[in-house]
């Protein structure tokens, strides 16, 4: 993995199993993970015995966040 890099990883919308092995290594590698619906997050890394820091990013605190995830990428 690349210092500062963001990786953008689509999730499944249904079956947990329909993820790409790319998108699980991504997940597997990564030092945070920032995601809309931590809910559906939380399942699918428990799915795939995946564990990470996690954060939520949405709307309704994209601002706040938004500062937190660049200086993090810094």
């Amino acid at each position: 993995m690349l210092a500062g890099t963001l990786y953008v990883v689509s999730t499944p919308i249904g079956n947990l199993k329909d993820i790409s092995i790319r998108a699980l290594e991504i997940l597997q590698q990564v030092d945070l993970i920032a995601a809309e619906d931590a809910r559906h997050t939380n399942i699918l890394l428990k799915h795939h015995e995946i564990s990470k820091r996690m954060i939520r990013y949405h709307e309704h605190n994209e601002e706040r966040r938004a500062q937190e995830l660049l200086s993090f990428l810094e």
